[in-house]
């Protein structure tokens, strides 16, 4: 009681200094947990921020929960195992909430408000509407108190950026959309601690694992995720028509796959994720006899290797665990390429990213295991394959890499130094103290942490953008293909040799043949024979009518015949036909959504866009109206076969940004709604 009377006497020299109970609460706390008088705090504070009136509270909330968390950090294992730093970081969440008087009694008219509201709905005897709870919440909370305490968004997103363990700067905000979706968006305790528990159980769980037979990992090599032994669900890996069962395990370098054998495993089979090649890995059908009917595999192809890898992961009914290994894979290659991309040399900040990812791949472990009936998107978790898949994602990229490049971080507690405190990390322990000096305890949002989380929230409502122009096509109804499809397919065959060939050219796979037409297009354009080439075209056509005449291929070919029969047995074909309808109702769908999409345009249903087209159209105008056409098409030209060179393939991850742009602009023009009627109204049947 004296404790709490000395700091409302030390808080209240000053009306400015108004703060509110909870906010005392943790500032007692953080004065204890630091061993410092409340004077000596409040000085140390005053002196090193010199903060604004309207922003005292929340500055002094800042900075006592750094000093302490600073401390906390060194016993995290302890501090989760007891619920003792739940307990404190969640409070302050809340203090940062609510720092002031004002907050706390703007909050406690909400509550009253709330629970007001909620007692009229009981008296009238209105069941109040529910969301589906996932197993978590109902489970852990079997009465969730309404009048418990409860953070948002940015609160969690604040001790994020102090505590990493908690999320990620880049992906905070969709981290707690995820956890707090079935609780109307704010963070209970119950869930934040067992959220904590449970990321310290898969760290444990993860230690446990055994190396792969036959392999050393290297000293900043990690197990991220293992399946296929006895104590966990089947993994099949495909070679041709026959299968093998083993055990799949992932590190933050490769992914190792030992096949069962009579006794004990083979030795493992290594795919090097960190390699620079044009690897890649994508969802697969498998079944038997090769028929793709179930959709539960992954399929990894790279140049260096003869025969693509298919690996499957049975389940009765989804595919959440091909479609988690896939995210979990995909994180591995985006975070080295990443690391190429931007040329991190230094071992220490390299570290730092590897620290980043292996933390988001155990904040989403124990995601699912909180939410199991329900299990979350991955990508909302990691960080390289949400940034993958956000328009404006390379922008994100962009300023991590500068933020990685800066030596203080400006958090009491780095991913790294999480990760040793929980016993994660074997690293020596010169290379983790080179990254701890440079954590001051600080609460000032620097430069470039600011310009970080202003590119995320900009992508964030980028999304929010494509998503509601991606509704607008959804439900859209194409009509279906006839038999003749199938016909006209196979009419089609016989130029399949020269269309194969022309690709080849086209690829530089025949580069004799390549630098001929190349030469022979431009000089073409250059010299204006395209007259003459078109004459050349149609003798060329006359010779080889002429030649069929003289075999006489006119009396064996009084009909055509096309032919159904295959190698493929009954289900096969069965497979293999609705497999080849849905790729065409595929392309049927792109297309109509690209022709609403050009018709959106047009009419100007999203000005902007239209504004961009139109700019787009006068400049080609201009151009073409300025520039002679034959330098237009001779650059057409080069450019087409540079596009396809090997050339090209090596600039691809520097010069991807204007492909991606393109790409996300497109994604965001709305369509326009198609509404399918069996009948036209009558006005419409008389105008038509």
């Amino acid at each position: 009681m004296s404790r709490q009377i000395e700091i409302t006497a030390t808080m209240a020299t000053t009306s400015r200094k108004r703060l509110s109970s909870i906010a005392i609460d943790v500032f007692q706390r953080c004065a204890l947990k630091v061993g410092s008088s409340v004077e000596g705090l409040v000085e140390e504070f005053e002196i090193s921020w010199k903060p604004e009136t309207r922003t005292y509270s929340r500055k002094f909330v800042e900075f006592c929960s750094a000093k302490a968390l600073a401390d906390m950090c060194r016993n995290l294992e302890e501090g989760i195992g007891n619920g003792s730093f739940s307990r404190f970081s969640f409070d302050m969440m809340l203090a940062w909430e609510m720092p002031s008087s004002e907050d706390e009694e703007s909050r406690k008219e909400c509550m009253a408000k709330a629970k007001e509201e909620k007692n009229k709905i009981i008296a009238a005897n209105v069941p109040p509407e529910q969301d589906e709870i996932p197993l978590f919440y109902s489970d852990l909370i079997p009465l969730l108190v309404n009048d418990d305490p409860d953070v948002g968004e940015d609160a969690f997103v604040w001790l994020g950026s102090l505590v990493p363990l908690v999320s990620d700067l880049v992906n905070a905000r969709f981290t707690f959309e995820t956890l707090t979706a079935p609780a109307g968006h704010r963070l209970h305790f119950p869930a934040y601690d067992k959220f904590l528990k449970e990321i310290d159980k898969c760290m444990k769980h993860l230690q446990k694992q055994a190396t792969p037979k036959g392999v050393e990992l290297r000293d900043d090599e990690f197990i991220l995720h293992v399946e296929g032994t006895a104590s966990s669900q089947r993994v099949v890996r495909h070679i041709g028509s026959t299968s093998w069962p083993g055990r799949l395990t992932l590190t933050n370098y490769s992914l190792y796959f030992e096949a069962s054998g009579v006794i004990a495993y083979e030795n493992a089979v290594e795919i090097e994720l960190s390699r620079d090649t044009l690897h890649s890995v994508k969802p697969a059908s498998t079944g038997p006899w090769g028929a793709p009917i179930f959709d539960k595999a992954i399929v990894y192809e790279s140049p260096e290797i003869l025969e693509e890898v298919v690996l499957e992961f049975p389940e009765i009914t989804s595919s959440t665990r091909r479609d988690h290994w896939l995210a979990l894979i995909k994180e591995i290659v985006l975070l080295h390429r990443f690391l190429r991309k931007f040329n991190v040399e230094s071992p220490i900040q390299a570290w730092k990213m590897h620290s980043r990812t292996i933390l988001g791949v155990i904040r989403l472990h124990a995601a699912r295991e909180l939410l199991r009936i329900s299990p979350p998107v991955p990508t909302k978790f990691l960080i390289f394959a949400l940034c993958d898949e956000l328009p404006k994602g390379d922008y994100v990229l962009e300023e991590l890499a500068e933020n990685l490049k800066l030596p203080n971080s400006g958090r009491p507690c780095s991913a790294t130094s999480a990760l040793r405190y929980l016993n994660m990390s074997q690293l020596s322990d010169s290379s983790v103290e080179v990254t701890d000096k440079f954590c001051n305890i600080s609460t000032e949002l620097d430069e470039s942490r600011s310009s970080l989380e202003n590119a995320v929230n900009q992508a964030r409502e980028e999304e929010k953008k494509v998503a509601v122009a991606k509704a607008t096509a959804v439900g859209l109804k194409e009509e279906g293909i006839g038999e003749s499809v199938f016909i006209f397919m196979e009419l089609l065959k016989p130029l399949n040799s020269r269309l194969s060939w022309f690709k080849e050219v086209l690829e530089w796979e025949r580069p004799v043949a390549t630098v001929i037409v190349l030469a022979v297009s431009l000089i073409i354009t250059y010299k204006e024979w395209f007259g003459k080439a078109v004459a050349t075209f149609l003798f060329w056509v006359v010779m080889t009518m002429f030649q069929a005449r003289m075999e006489k291929i006119r009396e064996n070919c009084d009909e055509i015949v096309v032919c159904t029969a295959t190698d493929q047995s009954t289900m096969e074909s069965i497979v293999a036909a609705q497999q080849g309808l849905q790729n065409v109702h595929e392309i049927v769908k792109t297309v109509n959504i690209a022709v609403l999409k050009f018709w959106s345009i047009f009419i100007s249903k999203t000005r902007k866009h239209s504004d961009i087209a139109m700019a787009v159209l006068c400049g080609v105008a201009i151009t073409l109206a300025l520039v002679p056409t034959k330098y237009i098409i001779m650059g057409s030209t080069l450019y087409g076969f540079f596009m396809t060179s090997s050339l090209r393939k090596k600039t691809e991850d520097t010069n991807s940004g204007g492909d991606r742009r393109l790409k996300e602009w497109w994604d965001s023009i709305p369509v326009i709604r198609v509404r399918v009627v069996g009948k036209l109204p009558e006005s419409d049947s008389h105008s038509t």
